[in-house]
């Protein structure tokens, strides 16, 4: 929907029912259907309804939700300040009601951005969104995808072996991703710990493709390899994953590190982007791709690896601080009063005064990580929560399908594929699939 017709649908010029104004996102999502597919476009929706709001003489509300009257960077503190550990203490102190989903997974996310604790236990279990839950992205026919953490993208013949391995033994499909990963799709609820204990146990970690989180740090081969590099990236890369993997943030992280200024990693494309110079590090921030991309502005030159890393963190934890519910880092920066200038006032320049309390939060998130996976393992607790039937652990999903296509891969059966492979009737919308009983158990009548 072009945004003339949001601003139309705010002012009240005939996109609604009695031709009324708009005043909350919700009831804008509801009138103009905007936002409510895949939802990449809520944060642009969100600000031309309080651009036009703004413009009307109405005061915006920062409220996180209808129960909490906090904005995301007000709670962060208060969280902080007063080491709030659960969603409970918070709510009984900043919110009314149950919560929503909304402010539970953002109440989470901030929990799990200022605690390493694991993201399920005492209670928090409740806050998260699906994928949160089951610590792994489910996929459109009820599976879900495998992602091991490949820092920097390099990885050993052997590992590689055990990824070939573990998705021929499961029958899943592996892509390649553009974060230098490999994707295994198509695995059941109960075969998780099943699959990450194999892949535990030969050295991997979770890529946490599912969370809030460092997604990837993608590097070319760098000075090591190629004749035109300066640096070595893969070692940089590698360095930086593992210091920020599993860092929870308002949106997810991507990170990339070019060996020169050929830029191979695409480093500008990313939130943070270190590029390799004669004298040290380029590093750029603010950059992302998706619907609306935006290239990584300059914030230092030249850097030394220690000061590299100092700036990273001072960055990351501002960012995770300030910023609001699902804003990634290109919008926030653009949003900040001085933009570029001001990031650069704060992490470089140190005018706030918060540089080493910035550190030392983003240390305490190093020194406290701990593999989700790794943890889910060991306790056979969590592990209860990986089953496809409760009061049946051990069955399978029978209604999840999949057809080889036409390049020799598997992939979800459709609907009718579905039908024709159980010779039943292709049924439209959603039902509740029944088994039926046994003849002897029906009445005489209805056999």
């Amino acid at each position: 929907m072009a945004a003339g017709s949001i601003r139309d649908a705010v002012n009240g010029c005939g996109a609604c029912e009695g031709n009324a104004p708009v005043r909350e996102l919700g009831e804008l999502k509801g009138c103009t259907r905007a936002g409510t597919s895949c939802g990449s476009c809520v944060p642009m929706l969100k600000k031309l309804l309080e651009g036009e709001l703004t413009k009307s003489g109405v005061e915006v509300s920062k409220a996180l939700c209808e129960h909490i009257e906090l904005s995301r960077q007000e709670l962060f503190d208060a969280i902080r300040v007063l080491e709030l550990t659960s969603f409970e203490e918070i709510m009984a102190k900043y919110g009314t009601g149950s919560g929503c989903d909304i402010c539970k997974p953002t109440i989470a996310n901030i929990l799990a951005s200022q605690n390493s604790a694991y993201v399920l236990d005492a209670g928090r279990g409740t806050l998260q969104d699906t994928n949160d839950r089951a610590l792994a992205n489910m996929q459109k026919d009820g599976t879900y995808s495998v992602v091991p953490r490949i820092a920097g993208g390099e990885i050993t013949p052997k590992k590689l072996g055990v990824i070939a391995a573990v998705a021929e033994q499961y029958g899943l499909y592996t892509k390649i991703t553009g974060g230098q990963r490999i994707d295994m799709f198509g695995a059941r609820l109960e075969q998780l710990p099943e699959i990450w204990k194999l892949l535990v146990d030969a050295g991997f970690e979770s890529g946490q493709a599912y969370g809030k989180s460092l997604r990837t740090v993608k590097s070319c081969v760098g000075s090591t390899w190629c004749r035109f590099g300066v640096q070595d990236s893969v070692a940089m890369a590698i360095q930086l994953e593992l210091r920020y993997r599993g860092l929870r943030s308002p949106h997810k992280l991507k990170m990339g590190v070019s060996g020169c200024a050929r830029e191979c990693a695409e480093a500008r494309g990313k939130d943070v982007g270190v590029i390799a110079t004669a004298d040290g590090w380029n590093l750029y921030v603010g950059g992302n791709g998706g619907a609306t991309p935006a290239h990584a502005q300059l914030l230092a030159k030249d850097l030394d690896d220690e000061t590299l890393i100092r700036y990273i963190d001072r960055y990351f934890m501002y960012y995770i601080r300030t910023a609001d519910r699902l804003q990634r880092t290109a919008r926030w920066q653009e949003e900040l009063d001085g933009g570029i200038r001001h990031v650069e006032d704060v992490v470089v320049h140190d005018t706030l005064g918060i540089a080493a309390d910035l550190e030392a939060a983003m240390a305490k998130h190093v020194d406290t990580y701990v593999d989700e996976w790794a943890d889910t393992l060991k306790d056979p607790e969590r592990l209860r929560r990986f089953r496809s039937f409760v009061n049946a652990p051990d069955q399978k999903d029978d209604s999840i399908t999949f057809v080889s296509d036409d390049r020799g891969q598997m992939r979800p059966a459709t609907a009718e594929e579905k039908a024709l492979a159980l010779q039943q009737p292709v049924l439209i919308g959603a039902s509740i699939p029944v088994r039926a009983a046994a003849p002897e158990l029906l009445d005489k009548n209805e056999v």
